[in-house]
């Protein structure tokens, strides 16, 4: 496979469909990205992306060549692990992929935490409001809020956790389901859960949301500025101080989250230890939020 160097160019291009989105893992700038895949290209003699509006897509000579390069990568990577000096840590850039509520009030904690903790690992985490994809290296690893169900794909459950519905604290907290009527509901744009279990209304709210976004967290700011009331992680409640938890007897969610991974990378030791590690950290991070919340409304911590 020629000029490692020019294929590792190619597949950042091939997975981000594009110049700009490739440029920041390669550090290069697009300019530079640019040279490089047309210096590839005139060394194979032929085209690898068709350039449009739309991105760069791959020609059938592409789409040969990414299979060639993703079938290298992984021995190679594997090789280059294996000649690392293992007592300086983990090493090297990953992408985690996460729905926004995990990316938000997690994740920056863990991540800054394993970065502390081993200096030479970079890591990027990648907030969508959809399932990341795996198979086409939008990143190393994902975190979900349900397993997949298809696809070349290694699984772990991480942790369950809880959410309830939350209000300001300085409104009149309802004392029965039927209380909530006429108060404006925050939640999900329905047509934009990307995953049944991010549906957490449910048939709570006959009239339907009156506040939508497709992102927790505005969700949340929303619910900050005396909005009304709607579904909140507890992990989430100690970043809004306004907020409190009502109705705990009565509306209880439990949903989980899963490590992800592409099959290819299973006989990768790095990312294996890494995906240990953020698992072990996610789970603790999600029991001290949920139990910072419990011991602000001066309860017992409880399994809901």
């Amino acid at each position: 496979m020629r000029n490692w160097d020019d294929v590792r160019v190619f597949l950042a291009v091939a997975r981000a469909r594009g110049l700009t989105g490739a440029a920041p893992g390669l550090r290069m700038d697009p300019a530079t990205v640019s040279r490089r895949i047309a210096r590839f290209e005139a060394a194979l003699g032929a085209a690898l992306f068709l350039k449009s509006p739309q991105g760069y897509q791959l020609t059938d000579t592409g789409l040969r060549v990414l299979a060639e390069a993703e079938a290298a990568e992984g021995p190679l990577n594997r090789a280059l692990e294996q000649g690392e000096d293992t007592d300086q840590g983990l090493a090297g850039q990953v992408r985690i992929g996460a729905p926004d509520g995990c990316a938000n009030y997690l994740l920056p904690q863990v991540c800054a935490g394993l970065q502390r903790d081993n200096p030479g690992l970079e890591l990027q985490i990648l907030a969508l409001p959809r399932v990341v994809n795996l198979s086409q290296r939008e990143a190393d690893m994902a975190i979900t809020v349900s397993p997949p169900e298809t696809g070349r794909l290694t699984v772990q459950k991480i942790s369950d956790y809880k959410l309830h519905l939350a209000m300001r604290r300085d409104q009149e907290s309802p004392r029965v389901l039927a209380d909530l009527k006429g108060r404006p509901v925050v939640g999900y744009i329905p047509d934009m859960i990307f995953d049944r279990a991010l549906d957490y209304l449910g048939g709570l709210s006959a009239e339907g949301v009156q506040l939508a976004s497709n992102s927790v967290s505005v969700q949340l700011q929303m619910l900050r500025q005396g909005a009304g009331v709607g579904m909140v992680h507890d992990f989430a409640l100690p970043f809004a101080p306004e907020l409190r938890r009502v109705l705990t007897d009565v509306v209880t969610l439990r949903r989980s989250f899963y490590l992800v991974r592409h099959e290819a990378d299973r006989p990768s030791e790095r990312l294996t230890k890494l995906a240990d590690a953020i698992q072990s950290r996610l789970r603790a991070e999600v029991l001290r939020l949920e139990q910072e919340v419990v011991l602000t409304e001066g309860g017992a911590v409880r399994d809901a």
